[in-house]
């Protein structure tokens, strides 16, 4: 058999002995807390915007999202929401710019 599945079975034996000996896992855990999203307001929707140097439509683009999208964030008609509001919160940390998404011609 593979060294892969010998491993597993090694490991998964070692878990059930742990298990039957102790009650339960001996296992490690990691736990990992995640920031919550930010809720932005239209004008900081604005200022990222601005400061990428972008049009709402090309924005829109990046963003994967309509323009009218775009406007009604910026007039607080509707407000971002997770991977959008994560990616809001990465262009305005500098950690990622609207250049990456951009095809040279």
């Amino acid at each position: 058999m593979s060294t892969m599945y010998e491993s597993l079975m090694q490991s998964l034996t070692e878990e059930v002995n742990d298990i039957k000996k102790h009650g339960s896992s001996q296992g490690r855990r990691t736990v990992i807390e995640i920031r919550p999203v930010k809720t932005y307001t239209a004008d900081e929707i604005k200022a990222i915007r601005a400061k990428t140097g972008t049009t709402q439509a090309v924005f829109a683009k990046c963003f994967g999202v309509s323009k009218k999208t775009v406007e009604s964030w910026e007039e607080g008609v509707n407000i971002p929401s997770g991977p959008a509001a994560r990616l809001l919160e990465l262009l305005g940390q500098n950690a990622l710019s609207v250049d990456h998404y951009m095809i040279a011609q």
